[in-house]
C-alpha cells in the first residue's frame, strides 16, 4: 500500500508543479502581450510598463484567456489600432511559446 501512496504522492506534487508552472507562464505570457500592446499604443517606459500589469491583472477576472484578449481588444478598438481577432490570437498563443521556452531555461 505504501507504494501506492508513494504514487499518488509524486502524481500530486507534479500536478501541483505543472500547475504553478502553467501561472507563471500565462502570467510572463501576459507580460509580454502587455508590452507588445503597449508599445502599438504608443506608451513606452513606465507608462508601457503599468500598462503591462493592467493586462496581467485582466487574467483574474475569469478562467481562459479571453478576458486578456477582451481587455487588449477593446484598448486596440477604442485606439483605431489595426489588429484582426485572429491576430492577436495568434500573438497570444506566440508569447505563450516564449515565456514557456524562457522558463524552461531558468531551470
Amino acid at each position: 500500500m505504501s507504494g501506492m501512496n508513494d504514487r499518488g504522492d509524486a502524481f500530486e506534487k507534479k500536478f501541483a508543479h505543472d500547475e504553478a508552472l502553467q501561472f507563471k507562464a500565462e502570467a510572463r505570457r501576459n507580460k509580454l502581450l502587455g508590452m507588445w500592446a503597449a508599445g502599438l499604443l504608443g506608451k513606452s517606459g513606465e507608462e508601457a510598463a503599468e500598462y503591462a500589469k493592467e493586462v496581467i491583472r485582466s487574467d483574474f477576472e475569469e478562467a481562459g484567456d479571453e478576458d486578456v484578449f477582451r481587455k487588449v481588444r477593446a484598448d486596440f478598438d477604442a485606439a483605431g489600432i489595426d489588429q484582426s481577432d485572429h491576430q492577436l490570437r495568434r500573438t497570444m498563443d506566440e508569447f505563450m511559446a516564449q515565456a514557456i521556452e524562457q522558463i524552461k531555461n531558468e531551470s
